[in-house]
């Protein structure tokens, strides 16, 4: 496997993207704009530069990633990769689409990965005609420095498929764990409830948000409260889980907290945004 395309330029697919082209891979990058794919390499490459400052890589360690990436517009230059995974918003119609598309321009043999962090692998798959191949591979952010990578099979999902995606995670230097096809998987069945219960102890006034934070933190030994993890992830991606969830399970148990929802529509969405349940400058988007 040298090849690889990965369809979105957000904040996952930089990363996503990033931690194939220091494997020495070739990645693709593509998105539905010139101007959002302009971005991505730009942003791509303002965190090589972050890491350069830091001295974790050198000058010529950056150039050397930054030539194993290209950008792309066009979704039919998958014809030439060897795997695809995408990284796209958690809206199973986008996703749908976008592997119906790939469907046609790729090899028969290639895999389909989906980043997808709490959609069905199984429900995805049903608009290909390799089912057998397609499969979630939920990166965690930022994908440079989190271990785990998620491993997701849906019904149809070969063994064969499972197998290639776990050698290549290994190859990424990840950890995997094998998930059945359930909304959430295993982290944010867990993370994303915790989460919201955070957003109604700030809304039922039991405690300020570097409270909240702080009590996690010293008292259950968290690197990061959950609320400013939320920021980390992006409001609008805990709003919209918590809605798949919902909508799956049909337990009110997974209702979004009304603070969540208003804070989204507001557009403070966390760190990109440069506001969520706290303020961050520039760096830090």
């Amino acid at each position: 496997m040298k090849k690889i395309m990965v369809v979105g330029a957000g904040i996952m697919g930089q990363g996503i993207s990033l931690v194939f082209a220091r494997k020495g891979l070739s990645v693709i990058i593509q998105d539905i704009a010139d101007e959002q794919v302009k971005k991505g390499l730009q942003d791509i490459e303002k965190n090589l530069d972050k890491e350069i400052n830091k001295g974790d890589i050198s000058l010529k360690e950056k150039e050397l990633i930054l030539k194993g990436i290209t950008g792309t517009t066009e979704l039919k230059e998958a014809k030439n990769v060897d795997f695809v995974i995408e990284a796209v918003t958690e809206d199973i119609k986008i996703k749908k689409e976008i592997f119906r598309n790939l469907d046609k321009f790729c090899p028969p043999d290639v895999i389909f990965a989906s980043n997808t962090s709490s959609l069905s692998i199984t429900e995805i798959a049903q608009v290909v005609s390799r089912k057998d191949k397609v499969i979630g591979m939920h990166f965690f952010n930022p994908p440079t420095k989190m271990e785990l990578i998620e491993i997701v099979c849906g019904k149809d999902t070969a063994k064969q498929t499972f197998q290639t995606v776990k050698r290549l995670s290994e190859i990424l230097g990840k950890k995997i764990v094998k998930v059945k096809d359930s909304p959430g998987f295993i982290v944010n069945r867990l993370l994303i409830q915790m989460i919201n219960e955070s957003c109604f102890l700030l809304q039922d006034g039991v405690a300020n948000p570097e409270e909240i934070d702080l009590a996690m933190q010293l008292g259950a030994r968290h690197p990061l409260g959950p609320l400013g993890l939320a920021d980390l992830i992006g409001l609008d991606v805990c709003l919209s889980i918590m809605e798949t969830f919902y909508q799956k399970f049909q337990d009110s148990k997974y209702k979004p907290c009304p603070l969540l929802k208003e804070m989204v529509e507001k557009g403070k969405k966390g760190r990109k945004t440069g506001e969520g349940f706290f303020k961050y400058g520039t760096d830090c988007r």
